[in-house]
């Protein structure tokens, strides 16, 4: 399962600009990466783990601007289709990696 967090926050001031940096610098310390600028993803093992990870974010927010996140399917993100320019990426963006236990 993957969680997006999409985000449009206010940088005209010092204080919004900090506001900003500490929200991005919060979700790169909770395991997210930038995806685009304002969009990070992480993959989550199962849904108690993204519950976990949403609970976060929502503890997080910053008083003003907006925020989304979007959970989905491993299979849904899989079947984005990611372009360089004109040029499609052949492989993705990010490759999740299970651990297996026996």
């Amino acid at each position: 399962m993957w969680v997006l967090v999409f985000f449009d926050l206010p940088t005209e001031t010092k204080k919004d600009r900090k506001t900003y940096a500490r929200f991005r610098k919060e979700l790169i310390k909770d395991g997210f990466s930038m995806f685009q600028f304002s969009i990070y993803v992480r993959h989550c093992a199962s849904k108690e783990n993204k519950n976990v990870h949403v609970k976060r974010i929502k503890n997080i927010l910053p008083e003003k601007g907006h925020v989304g996140i979007l959970s989905i399917t491993d299979k849904q993100f899989g079947m984005m289709e990611i372009f360089y320019g004109k040029k499609k990426e052949e492989s993705g963006f990010i490759e999740a990696h299970q651990l297996e236990l026996f």
